[in-house]
């Protein structure tokens, strides 16, 4: 919440009524202060059009920077086309360079509404960037919106699952164990012990690799797993962790490169001109991001939400050392 010496007291997620903006703007709110924030930038993202128009006449510069970028950048990132349209009405340039030397009105070509901003003669996406938004509408569409809170998984570039089987040395669950798996999949916490459940997991061939999945656990993405799968290959691991969001890691020819990341959130200050478009274009999607950053390219989202090709038992070993 903001202080009241600020103006903007009381103020939280909604940033839509533009009355309540407006009169708190004439008994003297700070245009250019909310809370240590630019109440623009924050508008730009929470708020509706009118409201962005109002706070947009009263700041002193309508692309002031904040976290590097500026508040037309951050509706254009997050959707906002009438928002971002206020703000070009009210002078922000939709062409200043940004984030990996993306300014916001390249990065909206490639998004849902590329004639968003009408583009000055030579700027148009690449022949390599416009294949990336067309994939990425491919695959978001392909897996659609599902709840996967809780889910592990791994993207394993080049390999099928029948190989991805052989390289953890996994044995088919049947029996006993398969009937088990039928009260895991209704109730994983509460019908199974969660050291025995997190050694299930299902593999899927999809085109371009595999994706092994656990939809209870984070076990495909344990170190020891991913530098299994990723013997001279790339793998993306990801748990959708309901306590604390997404985290991500990289595994590379049997070594993890990056850990502690967060597939689905927007780009950051230093990224490269490729991670700033994967980031827009995969923004909180971060299974597509995964599989994405792999090449995989599923038709649906069977490989993550089930039932899988095949369901497989890990051995017994410790999976946090490589």
């Amino acid at each position: 919440m903001a202080a009241a010496s600020d103006g903007w007291a009381g103020m939280g997620w909604d940033w839509t009524d533009a009355d309540d903006i407006r009169r708190r703007l004439d008994q003297g709110a700070d245009p250019e202060s909310w809370n240590g924030s630019r109440p623009l930038h924050r508008a730009a993202v929470f708020g509706s059009p009118e409201a962005v128009a109002e706070l947009a006449r009263r700041v002193a510069d309508v692309d002031a920077l904040q976290n590097g970028v500026t508040a037309l950048w951050e509706a254009v990132l997050s959707r906002k086309p009438d928002n971002a349209r206020a703000l070009a009405a009210a002078g922000a340039d939709p062409w200043r360079l940004s984030l990996g030397g993306w300014s916001p009105g390249r990065l909206s070509l490639a998004g849902p509404t590329p004639e968003l901003f009408p583009a000055p003669e030579g700027v148009a996406l690449s022949g390599t960037e416009r294949a990336a938004a067309r994939e990425a509408h491919r695959l978001t569409t392909a897996l659609g919106e599902f709840y996967y809170d809780g889910t592990g998984l791994a993207c394993v570039a080049g390999i099928d699952a029948a190989e991805a089987v052989r390289r953890l040395e996994a044995t088919p669950v049947d029996g006993e164990l398969l009937e088990e798996l039928h009260e895991l999949l209704e109730d994983p916490y509460a019908a199974y012990d969660m050291d025995e459940s997190l050694h299930i997991i299902g593999v899927t061939s999809v085109p371009g690799g595999c994706i092994v999945t656990q939809p209870w656990g984070y076990a495909p993405q344990m170190p020891g797993v991913l530098a299994r799968l990723s013997a001279g290959t790339l793998c993306y691991g990801l748990y959708a962790n309901p306590k604390s969001g997404n985290q991500g890691k990289i595994a590379r020819h049997g070594t993890i490169e990056g850990s502690d990341l967060h597939p689905g959130g927007g780009p950051d200050e230093n990224d490269t001109s490729e991670q700033v478009l994967a980031a827009y274009l995969y923004q909180h999607d971060a299974v597509a991001y995964a599989c994405a950053f792999t090449g995989l390219r599923p038709t649906g989202r069977r490989a993550v939400t089930g039932p899988p090709d095949v369901w497989v038992e890990l051995p017994r070993r410790d999976y946090w050392s490589l």
